[in-house]
């Protein structure tokens, strides 16, 4: 005779449905404490009815399964502890990119019709230090703050003047192949001897379709969208590296929103 908790009733203590109840069981997430070898039936214990609320708050927490059995196998209150803390993490991370989505889409929708400001600019050839780099489009972000810090650090230890604003350049071949040069300088006076990845360049001139982007890097497209639409309309589009000058970056104010950052188009411009 048994005497723990048939399906059924397992189901009703823990609000565990029985299809989950027989999925848990076959990937050996909550399997029964007893099986008829008769009948089949499958019987639970009460002793497993905390180990069921525990699954059902870490799945409702959307915790894979694989991460709820390590979490169950722990060793310990600290391992455990340790486990839930990288998936809470985890999420907080998908909630902070969430809530980053969806304030560009309220700055898109809200944007006015006529878009951007745009200038045009001769920019002169410069004498800068700089790290190149071919990147992923995906660790650009990453690569590009790395890299700002590097420079500023590397600028201030050596007392270097600069001659201008931090600014990148960056391959059309990062947007269109997820994968292309980019480059971050400091433009500068004097020679400067190359320190690991710091080198002394050459950023070369161009003619430029010039607007100002204000805020976070995640809606920096709106901005390139409104160059290079105004580029096609008056077809004076150009091949060439996209290029950016920090005029308020990182370095300069914590809050993203504080940010502003100059973009250039590679146009092309008479001198008539």
């Amino acid at each position: 005779m048994h005497t723990g908790l048939t399906v059924g009733a397992f189901s009703r203590v823990t609000h565990l449905s029985i299809k989950t109840l027989r999925h848990y069981h076959d990937v050996g997430l909550l399997a029964p404490a007893d099986i008829d070898p008769g009948t089949g039936y499958r019987y639970y214990s009460l002793d497993q009815v905390p180990t069921a609320q525990v699954i059902v708050r870490l799945r409702n927490l959307d915790m894979p399964i694989a991460n709820v059995k390590a979490v169950l196998a722990a060793p310990d209150v600290s391992t455990r502890n340790e486990l839930i803390s990288a998936h809470l993490a985890r999420l907080e991370d998908r909630l902070a990119q969430a809530q980053s989505a969806v304030e560009s889409l309220r700055e898109l929708l809200s944007r006015p019709a006529h878009g951007s400001t745009i200038e045009y600019r001769t920019v002169r050839e410069q004498s800068a230090i700089g790290i190149r780099e071919v990147v992923e489009r995906q660790d650009v972000v990453s690569w590009w703050q790395g890299a700002l810090g590097e420079l500023h650090g590397f600028t201030t230890a050596r007392g270097l003047h600069r001659t201008g604003p931090m600014g990148g350049l960056f391959a059309s071949e990062l947007l269109q192949d997820e994968r292309g040069e980019a480059l971050v300088f400091v433009p500068v006076d004097g020679d400067v001897r190359p320190v690991g990845r710091i080198d002394a360049v050459v950023v070369p001139g161009a003619e430029l379709a010039v607007a100002v982007h204000r805020g976070p890097l995640q809606t920096i497209d709106l901005t390139y969208g409104d160059l290079g639409t105004h580029a096609a309309r008056h077809e004076i589009g150009v091949d060439g590296p996209l290029r950016e000058f920090y005029l308020r970056s990182p370095l300069d104010v914590a809050s993203e929103r504080d940010w502003v950052t100059e973009v250039g188009w590679p146009i092309f411009r008479s001198n008539g």
